[in-house]
């Protein structure tokens, strides 16, 4: 899988371009491995205008080898390892799918398509989530996944870089090709395209994901419940506070409003996983522009000016600690990974 090529020498300046949570794990591994780090993020501290401010943050590797290539699972696993590392606090409480009975092919199809879960019965369904007792007749528990809440968890990442060393520097719109100095690694997703027309960048796109946030006292849940159905697929997703998360589509579209449409398809799926749902308040609609290669998998991208990290799709928190990893490999030792990775790589200097 790897390869050694010719790493950067003398190089211990680190510009990262980008402080949502691809550039912000570049930033502490690099921090952390002893190298000069500034991240610069053109929006303030609130993050509200980045793709990591509307996400899931599902850490989940296995539910999605029904939908992903094998290089997402594989590296997410892995991510897996770099979170617990990292973040010893990321709760891994697992995932659990269900369905309803007429849709039981739907149900039995994610179950070919993946590994590493448990079928749970009806009894066993209610001893892991008390409030879906009576709700399912059987699921699937994948126990070694787990989520974190983006816009807390993204603070704790820059608060922990700083810890290291590393610089952040807020509303700071730097242009990558004008930075002289050390290496830069570019972590903008969509905005990277402001730099012109660049072979890294070439059929990059956003893909609209749609969520929405309620809340309600009458469901508790302690992990992510994936809700299969024949038209489109839930996760409601816990979080503090009574809130939960509702997500999400995926529309080939670059508008960031959220449609009559998926609003009434995602809360008439959260009533049929939780009818108490239907008395929740709902607190916020919001989408975010996923960015994404038309194969949808991530790269990195190298040549003589900058190291490119983008095309994180949907699996932005499940993948960005370990592309740091393979970033920092290269910086460090030339290491290429054949799946992610140019397979012509240039002297970065």
């Amino acid at each position: 899988m790897l390869q050694s090529v010719k790493s950067p020498q003398g190089e211990s300046s680190i510009n990262i371009i980008g402080a949502g949570i691809a550039g912000s794990w570049q930033a502490l591994l690099f921090a952390r491995a002893g190298y000069d780090v500034t991240l610069h993020e053109r929006g303030d501290a609130a993050m509200m205008q980045a793709t990591s401010h509307w996400a899931g943050g599902m850490l989940a590797p296995w539910c999605e080898r029904e939908a992903s290539e094998p290089v997402i699972t594989r590296l997410g696993i892995r991510s897996l390892d770099l979170w617990r590392e990292q973040l010893p606090e990321t709760p891994f409480n697992g995932s659990l799918v269900v369905s309803h009975p007429r849709d039981r092919t739907d149900f039995e199809r994610f179950a070919r398509l993946t590994t590493d879960h448990e079928r749970l019965d009806a009894s066993g369904i209610a001893s892991l989530e008390p409030s879906l007792d009576g709700r399912f007749r059987e699921a699937l528990f994948f126990p070694g996944e787990g989520h974190v809440e983006p816009r807390t968890v993204l603070p704790k990442l820059h608060a922990k870089l700083t810890e290291a060393g590393a610089a952040i520097k807020f509303e700071s719109d730097c242009d990558p090709d004008k930075i002289t100095s050390g290496i830069v690694i570019d972590c903008r997703g969509l905005a990277a395209r402001e730099s012109g027309a660049r072979d890294a960048y070439s059929g990059l796109r956003g893909v609209k994901g749609e969520m929405i946030v309620i809340q309600t006292p009458d469901v508790q849940l302690s992990r992510p419940v994936r809700f299969l159905h024949p038209r489109w697929m839930l996760y409601v997703i816990p979080r503090d506070g009574n809130r939960f998360m509702l997500g999400a589509t995926s529309i080939e579209s670059e508008d960031t409003g959220v449609s009559v449409r998926s609003a009434l398809e995602l809360l008439s799926a959260a009533y049929a996983v939780h009818p108490a749902f239907g008395e929740a308040r709902i607190l916020e609609f919001g989408a975010g522009l996923r960015p994404a290669f038309p194969d949808n998998l991530p790269r990195i991208a190298i040549d003589a000016k900058r190291i490119s990290v983008n095309g994180l799709y949907r699996h932005g928190f499940l993948l960005a600690p370990a592309l740091a990893e393979l970033t920092l490999a290269y910086v460090k030792r030339g290491a290429i990974d054949n799946e992610v990775m140019d397979n012509e790589v240039m002297q970065c200097s």
